[in-house]
């Protein structure tokens, strides 16, 4: 089966709902390939290891969570960039990519689908006051201890994450994939036992230690897997297409 590039943009933009998001980076269609689409492929970055493994799985689209063209970057298509387009356009292939859209929502989105690898149970939101945060809160089944839980997330996501070891048992838990390491001032005042993110800063060791509270640093790549493979398959079954998720290592 084939779809046309346009219907396929056209559902996935209506589905996240991207026009109504502010974002840092333009979402859908960022580079235009062959009119129809049979396959696609998803990754987390489009990097150029995902554009030549794209290459050789002969896809018509690649699907990402973090494309091209941020703001305050240079606009030149040199260097690194050249590269990228010009693999793209060589070989016809469409790029499209989600950024906040994709972390945010409530089927498919990054910290929906972490929350899942996790087994957390998820409440709300990290703070409901403030829409631009994407993070959410959550419970566990039962408490576990901070150390138990950092096992639960080094075998889900597949590597050792960094702990922060507080005092408390983890009950509550609060969230942001990739990198909302800043948002652990909201997640101390939704009472967390434990909050995590994919990077960690300087500072949040501190805010970890003088609040009192667990933190995991679980790995941007790692925690941003599985929200752009959740809209894949969507996409997938929507259009009866093909698609293969590549996963293109990246220990950050």
């Amino acid at each position: 089966m084939a779809v046309s590039l346009s219907t396929l943009v056209e559902e996935a933009d209506r589905y996240l709902g991207s026009a109504r998001v502010q974002d840092y980076c333009p979402n859908g269609l960022q580079v235009e390939g062959r009119p129809q689409v049979r396959r696609i492929v998803s990754g987390v970055t489009a990097s150029q290891a995902l554009l030549d493994a794209a290459v050789d799985a002969d896809a018509d689209l690649i699907l990402v969570h973090h494309g091209y063209f941020w703001k305050g970057e240079n606009p030149c298509i040199t260097g690194m960039k050249q590269r990228r387009l010009k693999t793209l356009l060589k070989h016809d292939i469409s790029l499209l990519a989600y950024h906040l859209p994709l972390d945010q929502h409530p089927e498919v989105g990054n910290n929906v689908q972490l929350a899942r690898q996790l087994e957390i149970t998820v409440e709300g939101p990290l703070d409901p006051d403030n829409g631009r945060v994407v993070g959410l809160v959550g419970s566990l089944s039962e408490p576990v201890t901070p150390r138990d839980f950092a096992h639960r997330v080094q075998s889900a996501l597949g590597r050792e994450p960094l702990l922060i070891e507080g005092a408390a048992m983890i009950r509550r838990v609060g969230w942001c994939t990739g990198g909302g390491q800043g948002y652990i001032d909201q997640a101390v005042l939704a009472g967390v036992d434990l909050y995590l993110s994919g990077e960690a800063s300087e500072q949040t060791f501190h805010s970890a230690r003088e609040n009192d509270i667990s933190f995991i640093a679980a790995g941007h790549h790692a925690t941003e897997r599985y929200g752009v493979q959740a809209l894949g398959d969507y996409l997938a079954r929507r259009f009866a297409l093909e698609h293969l998720f590549i996963d293109c290592p990246n220990p950050i």
